[in-house]
């Protein structure tokens, strides 16, 4: 599997921590029988016990900093597009002696 990486959703990675702690297996055996890349589980429990809720976001579920950035990134570029066009307008009226 060169190139491609596998995209677990939110409710995947949540049942297997739930798994690890539910079950007495070790981490690695969940990892085995989940097919899950070695280190990913204990990743996912760090994520989960440092963001708690916010743990997973992934694409489509931002936190409100991110929704935030994303926002203000699309209306900057917006303004930039704007500025751009009142520029060559200015330019073109410029020409033309008015």
């Amino acid at each position: 599997m060169t190139g491609t990486r596998r995209q677990y959703t939110r409710e995947f990675k949540r049942e297997a921590i739930r798994l690890y702690e539910t079950s007495g297996k070790s981490v690695r055996q969940i990892e085995v029988d989940l097919d899950i890349t070695p280190g990913l589980l204990n990743k996912w429990r760090a994520g989960q016990r440092t963001q708690g809720q916010q743990a997973f976001v992934g694409t489509g579920h931002q936190t409100e900093l991110e929704a935030e950035l994303r926002r203000l990134k699309r209306e900057n570029e917006v303004l930039r597009q704007e500025r751009d066009i009142l520029k060559k307008a200015i330019q073109v009226l410029g020409k033309d002696g008015y």
